[in-house]
């Protein structure tokens, strides 16, 4: 999965340029005009990473900065401060709002293009800020190390319409579904798991369980089955009873949009011929 960029800057020409070189870099771009798309745009959907200009036409990019850093959905998200001011005052400033970094232009692309990659590594190696559980670097060197072991076995655990359910009932709720989740796979793993088993969550709809081959076809199973059950409960009653959400998403009017469902995937030692941990990302589509 690629890393989701969000470039806010005022200057057509600049933000064209920087979306043609981090999208060459293998980066998913979005891109903002303004302090006010920006914020909405982190609204809709998470990006991994901001480079933030300052000098915005409506909103100050400090003043967006302030703002994400208030909003617990957008706290975590990390910031880099692209501006042409250079003074020790405000570098602080931006530093002071909790950015990551802070860069002047004219700037030296390869320089942004190693901050941008260093900022996302560390924030890969972190816990999942919502779940609490390994994050991406952790999950990545879990299963490394499963490479080196014998009769290992993987379920990925992938949750379809997170970003629709996230659209309809807001990032609460999805929020405490990720959790729910999370709790879940964790509670099979304790019941009929080894002690050696691991839970991680790489990305914000891919969940890791690594065991071993006797255990694994038991453990899916388990988790399918709870899964599918739970994902019911997430949403209102009088959608529950309904058996579908409605949504005013459509240009001629409503539609019906199904409920969130779950799709496990494994991989065995005996069945698959994975030497590398590269091999793992591809198979169960995790960032490489």
């Amino acid at each position: 999965m690629k890393h989701k960029l969000l470039i806010v800057e005022d200057d057509p020409d600049t933000s064209e340029m920087l979306r043609v070189y981090f999208e060459a870099q293998g980066y998913q771009i979005l891109q903002a005009f303004s302090g006010s798309d920006a914020l909405r745009r982190c609204q809709r959907g998470l990006p991994d990473l901001i480079l933030l200009d300052v000098r915005l036409p409506d909103i100050d990019g400090l003043e967006v900065g302030k703002q994400l850093q208030g909003n617990l959905h957008t706290s975590r998200i990390p910031i880099i401060f692209v501006t042409e001011r250079q003074e020790r005052d405000y570098r602080i400033s931006g530093l002071k709002l909790g950015a990551v970094d802070y860069i002047t232009k004219p700037f030296d692309i390869q320089e942004l293009r190693l901050k941008v990659r260093n900022t996302l590594r560390r924030a890969a190696g972190q816990n999942n800020p919502i779940t609490s559980l390994p994050g991406e670097r952790l999950t990545a060197q879990k299963l490394e190390a499963t490479l080196k072991t014998d009769h290992w076995a993987v379920i990925g655990i992938t949750i379809i319409g997170l970003d629709t359910f996230n659209e309809i009932y807001g990032f609460v709720a999805r929020d405490d579904v990720l959790r729910a989740i999370a709790l879940i796979l964790t509670s099979v793993v304790d019941e009929i798991g080894t002690v050696d088993d691991f839970v991680g969550h790489p990305t914000e709809t891919q969940f890791v369980v690594t065991t071993i081959e006797t255990k694994v076809n038991q453990l899916t199973s388990r988790i399918q089955s709870r899964l599918d059950q739970a994902m019911l409960y997430f949403y209102p009653i009088h959608d529950r009873e309904a058996g579908y959400i409605v949504h005013n998403s459509a240009p001629n009017g409503k539609i019906s949009i199904p409920f969130l469902r779950v799709e496990t995937q494994i991989i065995t030692q005996k069945a698959s011929n994975l030497t590398q941990p590269e091999e793992f990302a591809q198979a169960l589509n995790l960032p490489i």
